[in-house]
């Protein structure tokens, strides 16, 4: 294996330029010599951004037509499931060790062409780095960038070898360059335990670099935005926090090993609280639904800041759009290519209802082998089967497009206020009284009392609804004959009755609001086009009245734009599709929303970006490896793995999970919260191979038929999608390539493949 990653290396990324980004880690070719790499400061820091470089980009870059991980699990049905591609080979088990459709990838990204070959890269050019640096000649370098870069290169280090043994179990440890003379038959593949304990170790020594204070350079928690690519801190606990929950879950774990839960669960906690004290916090930021469903929504089409003058949650970000638009759409957007990845019923079944309550019975979700029955969950007193979309867990708006869904966002209405002043040297028998608190006490002592308002100094808004309103108090009530009313008073000094002027203003005691609708008026007179235009209030009355007003003002409102529904039932819009070789419909009923910001299209991209890792991850990490070591409310480093999940689901909009759950209780609600959670950030891949439940999850998905009857409602059908054979106990991990395992048994005697394969 590693013969082949020298020859491929050797072949494939030869020194090309000393600026570019270029393999170095290789005997001279008689071009560059690689000791001269490091004796200049500018060819060092190319060096340095070429490790950085081999942090891969997810999102839609699997498949011969762009599709998200989630299409090769139970999270999506991919809409090339029964055409010549790549999903369609995965999901008819021909996978094998001379050929694996998921490590291949049309797009040509290198991860997915390779990842065996994609992560020794990354290893072999961080080995050479930290090994050249040491010895490097150069003085000039600034002491706290250097071991800066030699921490982060030390975690990229350790990340690649940790998405190494997510994929394919134990690999062998490589941890300095290997000469041209090495002996492969010494070589041997060390333990799931042996890497992770390299894993930690490394991201223990880059957390062992002291912080630099009042520098931009060195290892940071904290970069400028021009600095995404560079590895933070918290990345390296990040990374603890995944190796130590993959090492103990029952797919990697073996007896004896240090890593049990309660190691898991004390490494994560620790990895969190670090996280917590230097500012890091689940994203909370409040959004007006014209702009995004929710905060969980606009969290994941916003861009993150390294600075975390914002987004406090992200812990490093891919740098590509998810691109959803284009490659896993609805036929109603300009530029969309195909629907792509569709969100399976499972994964919309999953979502539950506001009060907190599952859709289904967890202990035994469905009646039939098929998941055409469903078994609702009989303490759930919300859900409604003929209504299945409503009063649903905020994240299910923000990561399902269903039937009759609005594709835009119609939010409130869009106010803009105007506050307009009076001008009480023009009035009729009222006198005036400014208060401290800056009302206006208006009293009126003779027939026809009035008062005028001053000119704003400028054009009032011209949107489509316009009101007055004030807010007052009165000791009598202006009803019938003696109502208030309104004129317009244009520029030219004319008053003029507005269309229905008059209105009542009941007596009130305490601050009371009142509207007067000038949309009418404004439309007649044009009231919105000249700063000069101004009001004259008659409160109706003679002598007598009382009345104290505040606020007074002009609200201009924007109504939201018409819906826009997808509409998925047969004959809809974005109708499910029968036709096989239509990839522009639903395959299941549902498009895919989370990442998507519903501005985009072929001339604006502003859909999100995934995330590698975030506090959210490091949350449900530790409530998974808590829960498992002592319980759900046992504390551990001062919280529970209930208290962990209720973080999670407070920020969401959800109901906690109670206290004094059972433990069997908690998995299942635990499970369900994960994958609602990280839908689509490519965990549930990993996160039912290290279960061991694949058998459970992959054999197939379903989606949702949905016709429209003659009354206008909907009647609902559940319909299998096709059947994956993907759930034997080899698809726990990848095979290696049958070429490498053969070369290496020639090595070393050594069967190096992976069971069943």
């Amino acid at each position: 294996m590693k013969n082949r990653i020298y020859s491929i290396l050797t072949a494939v990324l030869s020194v090309i330029s000393l600026t570019a980004c270029v393999d170095l880690d290789m005997p001279s070719d008689g071009r560059v010599q690689l000791e001269d790499i490091f004796t200049s400061e500018i060819k060092i820091r190319n060096y340095y951004s070429t490790c950085l470089g081999l942090v891969p980009n997810v999102g839609f870059t699997y498949g011969n037509y762009p599709t998200p991980l989630a299409s090769f699990c139970d999270e999506a049905e991919d809409v090339s499931d029964r055409s010549s591609s790549l999903v369609y080979d995965w999901y008819v088990g021909s996978t094998s060790s001379n050929y694996n459709p998921l490590t291949i990838s049309g797009n040509l990204n290198t991860v997915n062409n390779d990842p065996w070959a994609h992560y020794f890269q990354a290893i072999r050019r961080c080995n050479t780095f930290l090994q050249q640096i040491e010895t490097s000649t150069v003085e000039d370098l600034n002491q706290t960038e250097k071991n800066g870069w030699i921490a982060e290169i030390r975690v990229i280090r350790a990340f690649s070898y940790l998405q190494l043994i997510k994929r394919y179990g134990g690999v062998p440890l490589i941890d300095t360059p290997y000469e041209v003379t090495h002996d492969f038959s010494t070589d041997k593949r060390a333990s799931f335990e042996e890497v992770a304990d390299f894993i930690i170790q490394e991201c223990d020594a880059a957390l062992a670099t002291p912080e630099s204070e009042g520098q931009m350079v060195g290892f940071l928690w904290k970069r400028r935005d021009e600095q995404r690519t560079k590895i933070p801190r918290a990345f390296a606990l990040a990374v603890k926090s995944q190796t130590a929950l993959y090492a103990a879950s029952s797919l990697w774990y073996e007896g004896g090993s240090k890593y049990t839960w309660e190691k898991a669960a004390e490494i994560t906690k620790s990895a969190l609280d670090k996280c917590l004290e230097n500012g890091y916090q689940l994203y909370d930021t409040q959004v007006d639904e014209s702009v995004a469903q929710n905060t969980y929504a606009y969290y994941f089409i916003q861009r993150s800041d390294p600075s975390r003058s914002v987004d406090k949650e992200t812990i490093f970000e891919s740098n590509v759009s998810t691109d959803v638009w284009k490659y896993a759409g609805t036929p109603s957007w300009e530029g969309m290519e195909r629907a792509g990845a569709c969100p399976s019923q499972e994964l919309v079944d999953s979502y539950e209802t506001i009060n907190g309550q599952p859709i289904l019975d967890l202990d035994k979700p469905y009646l039939d082998a098929n998941h055409l029955q469903p078994n609702y969950n009989a303490n759930n007193t919300l859900y409604d089967p003929a209504n299945p979309y409503a009063d649903r867990d905020p994240r299910f708006y923000a990561s399902i497009y269903y039937n009759n869904s609005d594709r835009t966002l119609r939010g409130n209405l869009t106010k803009t206020i105007v506050p307009i002043p009076w001008y009480p040297a023009s009035r009729n028998n009222i006198d005036v009284t400014e208060n401290e608190d800056g009302s206006i006490t208006f009293k009126t002592i003779g027939d026809d009392p009035w008062i005028t308002t001053d000119y704003t100094g400028e054009a009032l808004p011209s949107n489509e609804k316009r009101l007055i309103s004030f807010e007052y108090k009165s000791n009598k009530a202006l009803v019938g004959g003696d109502m208030a009313m309104f004129f317009f008073c244009g520029d030219w000094g004319v008053f003029q009755h507005l269309p229905d002027p008059f209105f009542e203003v009941p007596q009130a005691s305490d601050w009371t609001r009142i509207e007067y609708d000038l949309s009418e008026a404004i439309e007649t007179f044009g009231f919105s086009k000249s700063p000069r235009d101004w009001l004259r209030f008659d409160p109706g009355a003679n002598e007598g009245l009382e009345i104290t007003i505040r606020n007074f003002q002009m609200e201009s409102f924007t109504p939201p734009p018409p819906a826009m529904l997808v509409e998925t039932f047969v004959g809809g819009n974005c109708a499910i599709s029968e036709n096989v070789t239509n990839m522009r419909f639903t395959r299941t009923g549902y498009y895919l929303r989370k990442f998507n910001n519903y501005r985009s299209n072929v001339n604006v991209d502003a859909d999100g970006c995934m995330k590698l890792f975030r506090l959210g991850e490091l949350y449900l990490n530790f409530a998974e490896a808590a829960y498992q070591a002592q319980g759900p409310d046992a504390v551990i480093g001062g919280m529970s793995a209930r208290e962990a999940v209720n973080a999670i689901r407070t920020r969401a909009g959800m109901p906690g999970l109670p206290a004094g759950i059972s433990n069997d209780e908690f998995e299942k609600r635990y499970r369900n919260e994960r994958r609602i959670e990280l839908a689509f950030e490519e965990h549930r891949f990993f996160d039912t191979r290290r279960w061991k439940i694949l058998k459970e999850t992959d054999g197939f998905v379903t989606g949702m038929k949905i016709s429209k009857n003659a009354n206008g409602a909907f009647s609902y059908e559940r319909v299998k999608m096709v059947t994956r054979q993907t759930t034997d106990d080899k698809y726990l991990i990848f095979p290696i390539w049958q070429s490498e395992v053969a070369k290496m048994s020639d090595y070393t005697g050594e069967n190096w493949q992976n069971p069943g394969w």
